[in-house]
This record gives C-alpha cells, structure tokens and sequence, in this order.
C-alpha cells in the first residue's frame, strides 16, 4: 500500500495536476460537458490561490510525487462571531486513492489551517445523495441540521 499522502498548499507548478482533480470534482456534480464551468472560471480560480488579497486557499494530497486529492477553503465573517469562519468549499480524491484516508486527511487539514487563521468553525455541504462522503462526514463533523436554499438571481 502506498504511503500516506503529504498535505500541502498547492502551488502555482502544479496547475497540470490539479486540473484533472477539479474537472473530476465537477464531473461529480454534473458540471462537465454542456455545462462544464468556461475556462475563464477555472483559471480565475486558480489565480485566486495565490492571490494574497483573496480569502481562497487550495491544499493538495500528494502520493509518490501525483496529486490525488484537493481541498479548497475560504474565511469569511458572519453575524454570529467575531472571527471568521471557515468554508471547506471543494473536496476531492482521485478515484483511484479512495479509502485510503486521503479525504479524511484533507479535511484534518483545514481544521489545522482554520485554528491557526483564529477560526473557530469549518463547515461544508454535500449532496444529499453523496451517501459515500456522508460517512466520513459523519466521523470528523457532526451535521448542523441546516438545509440550504438558494435561488439564481
């Protein structure tokens, strides 16, 4: 079994790799052919990473030199508290690295960055079908009991 994946902050090299992972992502949530995200979105996204005016923040999980896995993570402020909180926005593991604790590492990960940022909550959502994510979800985080509304405008 291959050694457990090093998380990291993604770079600006790995662009090459991280593209197949967020097409992966999208494809997930039927974002792909008709309606694939426009390039314009992707590259917008990734230059925010490295943007240091810009609240996005992208982690990668390496194995044996391939990224396998992301997690994109964003502060923001709310009416509730006093220091920001943290959104887990994307999460992802190449399909081939599944069960191996890529996902679950992922996430500790924002936790750490979270605390060190002063934030004293991570939230996410997911499907309501993503039965698979849910169980790991339901071992690191415990459900809100939220539902989300949203409409396009």
């Amino acid at each position: 079994m291959p050694s457990s994946p090093t998380i990291r902050f993604a770079r600006p090299a790995d662009f090459a790799q991280w593209l197949p992972l967020w097409e992966g992502y999208n494809r997930f949530y039927g974002r792909s052919g008709a309606t694939a995200l426009p390039a314009e979105i992707t590259q917008a996204t990734w230059a925010r990473f490295f943007d240091a005016q810009e609240p996005m923040h992208a982690l990668v999980a390496e194995s044996e030199g391939r990224l396998i896995g992301l997690a994109h993570y964003l502060f923001h402020r709310a009416t509730i508290l006093l220091l920001p909180i943290c959104y887990l926005n994307d999460l992802y593991t190449d399909e081939t690295a599944r069960g191996r604790g890529v996902g679950k590492a992922l996430i500790l990960a924002v936790y750490d960055q979270a605390r060190l940022a002063g934030s004293s909550r991570v939230y996410w959502q997911t499907h309501e079908t993503n039965h698979t994510a849910m169980r790991l979800y339901d071992q690191v985080a415990e459900r809100s009991g939220f539902l989300v509304y949203r409409r396009q405008v």
